[in-house]
């Protein structure tokens, strides 16, 4: 969430980016409920004090033997104002939170504004596309044929968007798994972590906008935990409410994860093979970093990304994301996307950003 102080001594700066994302958000009622907060505090806390007065006066009245009745009856009177005022802090309380934690993250200047993907700006390519003297097959159709990928029994089993992986496939997933650890791992100042595979709603409410991803993550039923959908939820969740000296930073980290996602909205796009599933594998960066090397943090993990897949030899192109087509969480993000053959089109492999403190 964004800092309430910066809010409202910004309030003109935050109604553009708001409008830059066009995102309709009810900024001049968070702005009263925080007033309206700030001001039940200080008058709860001043009634608390007063009645824990009272207390002791009805104490060293008794305690004197003298007639405290009028104290008393100020006192229950000053409860009852007291418990009025605290229901009236908790319903506001929650009312601020709800709008607070939903409110999008600040815009870096070189975010182009736009509606949607058709607003994204081409960075670079990397990579010729490769020409072939014969009809591409997809990668379903491929794998299918060489019976080491099964989603027909997939559906059976678990329902559509899910997979099994057999034989050579299986191992090209842990051989290309284990090249990109190792080629994080190998990148001075890079440490590697496996973090849970759920977490709590309290952690998850820190790193993302949860009215957002209703319908993206899975719910844990009668248990306070959601299933993440990806590693970044559950490591930008570790430090929570602890302060970090700046001197050990930045802390960068090479992550390996299943991600969990409903894809709720995403039916009817990408129905075949297995590009878009609820269940995957994912190696993942995460930085830690002091706010003035955000930015070059940002740029280095992309730098990596880029690295990592031209290794690879795969094709590919780097997009500056729009205000219309990038998360709320993100005050700036880069896609690479790479050429698939089978599908004639670039799609999106990777997607790097910087949160600046939203987050923390």
């Amino acid at each position: 969430m964004l800092d309430m102080k910066m809010i409202r001594e910004n309030s003109e700066n935050i109604r553009k980016m708001l409008k830059d994302r066009t995102v309709e958000f009810d900024l001049d009622s968070l702005l009263d409920l925080d007033e309206k907060r700030r001001k039940l505090i200080i008058s709860t806390d001043d009634l608390r004090k007063r009645k824990n007065e009272m207390s002791l006066k009805i104490s060293d009245a008794k305690k004197a033997n003298k007639d405290a009745n009028s104290q008393i009856q100020e006192m229950q009177s000053t409860s009852q104002e007291l418990t009025r005022l605290e229901e009236d802090q908790d319903k506001t309380e929650a009312d601020y939170q709800k709008l607070a934690f939903s409110i999008p993250n600040l815009l870096h200047e070189s975010v182009p504004i736009g509606p949607d993907d058709s607003a994204n700006q081409e960075i670079y390519k990397w990579g010729e596309i490769p020409k072939f003297d014969f009809q591409i097959k997809g990668h379903e159709d491929l794998a299918e044929n060489l019976g080491i990928l099964d989603l027909e029994r997939a559906a059976k089993t678990a329902g559509a968007r899910f997979y099994y992986l057999k034989g050579d496939l299986v191992k090209l997933g842990f051989a290309i798994t284990k090249f990109a650890l190792d080629f994080l791992s190998g990148i001075p100042g890079w440490n590697l972590i496996q973090p849970p595979y759920m977490i709590n709603k309290k952690s998850m409410e820190g790193v993302i906008i949860t009215d957002d991803f209703e319908e993206a993550i899975y719910k844990i039923e009668e248990e306070d935990l959601f299933l993440i959908g990806t590693s970044e939820h559950a490591i930008a969740s570790m430090y929570r409410n602890e302060i970090l000296d700046g001197k050990n930073l930045p802390d960068r980290y090479g992550s390996i994860s299943p991600c969990f996602r409903k894809e709720a909205g995403a039916h009817g796009r990408d129905q075949k093979g297995i590009f878009r599933v609820h269940q995957f594998d994912k190696v993942e960066q995460f930085v830690f970093s002091r706010p003035e090397d955000s930015w070059n943090e940002h740029e280095k993990m992309l730098a990596v990304a880029e690295e990592f897949y031209q290794k690879l030899e795969i094709p590919h192109k780097v997009m500056l994301l729009s205000t219309g087509d990038m998360g709320k969480v993100s005050a700036k993000t880069y896609d690479i996307e790479a050429w698939m053959a089978g599908q004639n089109a670039y799609r999106e492999i990777v997607s790097c950003s910087n949160c600046l403190d939203y987050q923390a």
